[in-house]
C-alpha cells in the first residue's frame, strides 16, 4: 500500500499495535479469504487481516468451523498474503490442529511458511497455556481467543454469550492475564458482556480485539461477508451492513475502518450486556 507521497507504507507489526494501544488509538481487523479481498482491505487501511476458519461457513457452506482443515487454512492464507502488502496477516489454527504441543508447533510453522502468516490464532483459555508458551518460545506470534469459541460449539451447546455469570467472568479475567504471561501477543474476545471486555482490556498490556464484546476493546473484527450484506441466513447481532450508504465495496470497508477507529462502531445495538 502506498501513501499520498507515493512511498510504501510500513508493515503493521505487533509493535505497531502495542504502540497504538498505549496511545489509546484503536486499530481495525477484518476477515479475508482470497487475494482480491486481501488487496482491497489493504487499500482501505485495515490494520490486521484475519484468515478465519469462518471460511468453513462463508466460503464452504458448512454449519460450523469444525470441518475446516489445515490444507484449507494454508491455501487461503497464501492467497490473501499474495494480495496484501501493509496489513498484518493473522491466520486461524483450525479444529484439532493444536491438540498437542508438537501438533501446534508443526502446524503453526506451516501456516507461517506456506501461508505467509505473521501470527496464528487459537481458541481456548487455561488449557492452552502450554501451547501458547511453546509457540511463543519458538518465535511464533500468538493471538489467544477466549469467550465464545466456535470450534467448541458442540461442547458449549450452541452460540451463546460467555461470561455473564460472575464466576465465569472472574475465570475469564484470570485466563486473559495467564495467556498474556504465557506469551500471547493479542487476546481476542468473542461474545462477552461489554463490561467484562472493558475490564479485561484495561487489565492486560497486550492489545485486545473484540467481536460482540462492546466498544471498549482496542480493536474490532467482523466477518467480511457480514459487513457487505451478503451473509447467507441471519446476520449476527454484533455485526453491521456497511454497504448501506456506500457506493462501492472499497468505500464500505473504509467506512468500517473509520467507524472502528473513531469508536462509533459498535454502538449499543451491537453489544451484549
Amino acid at each position: 500500500m502506498y501513501s499520498e507521497n507515493n512511498k510504501p507504507q510500513a508493515r503493521v507489526t505487533i509493535n505497531t499495535l502495542s504502540k497504538m494501544k498505549q496511545a489509546g488509538e484503536k486499530f481495525s481487523c477484518l476477515t479475508a479469504y482470497d487475494a482480491s479481498f486481501g488487496h482491497v482491505l489493504d487499500q482501505a487501511g485495515i490494520d490486521v487481516i484475519l484468515v478465519g476458519d469462518s471460511l468453513g461457513m462463508v466460503i464452504q457452506g458448512h454449519e460450523t468451523t469444525v470441518p475446516v482443515s489445515m490444507d484449507d487454512m494454508s491455501y487461503h492464507a497464501a492467497c490473501v498474503a499474495n494480495g496484501m502488502s501493509r496489513a498484518m496477516l493473522m491466520v486461524d489454527m483450525p479444529f484439532m490442529s493444536y491438540a498437542t504441543v508438537d501438533n501446534a508447533l508443526v502446524n503453526a510453522a506451516r501456516l507461517m511458511q506456506e501461508g505467509g502468516a505473521h501470527m496464528v490464532k487459537l481458541e481456548g483459555g487455561r488449557s492452552q497455556l502450554p501451547i501458547v508458551e511453546a509457540l511463543s518460545k519458538n518465535g511464533i506470534p500468538v493471538c489467544a481467543h477466549i469467550g465464545l469459541q466456535p470450534q467448541s460449539v458442540h461442547k458449549l451447546g450452541g452460540y451463546r454469550v460467555q461470561g455473564r455469570e460472575k464466576s465465569a467472568a472472574d475465570a475469564m479475567l484470570i485466563e486473559a492475564e495467564e495467556l498474556q504471561q504465557a506469551g500471547a501477543d493479542i487476546i481476542l474476545l468473542e461474545c462477552v458482556p461489554a463490561s467484562l471486555a472493558d475490564e479485561i482490556t484495561k487489565n492486560v498490556d497486550v492489545p485486545v480485539i473484540g467481536i460482540g464484546a462492546g466498544a471498549g476493546t482496542d480493536s474490532q473484527v467482523l466477518v467480511l461477508q457480514d459487513i457487505l450484506g451478503i451473509t447467507a441466513g441471519k446476520t449476527p447481532k454484533f455485526s453491521k451492513n456497511f454497504m448501506q450508504g456506500a457506493n462501492s465495496i472499497l468505500e464500505a470497508i473504509e467506512h468500517y475502518d473509520a467507524a472502528v477507529k473513531d469508536g462509533s462502531f459498535p454502538s449499543a445495538e451491537h453489544i451484549f450486556s
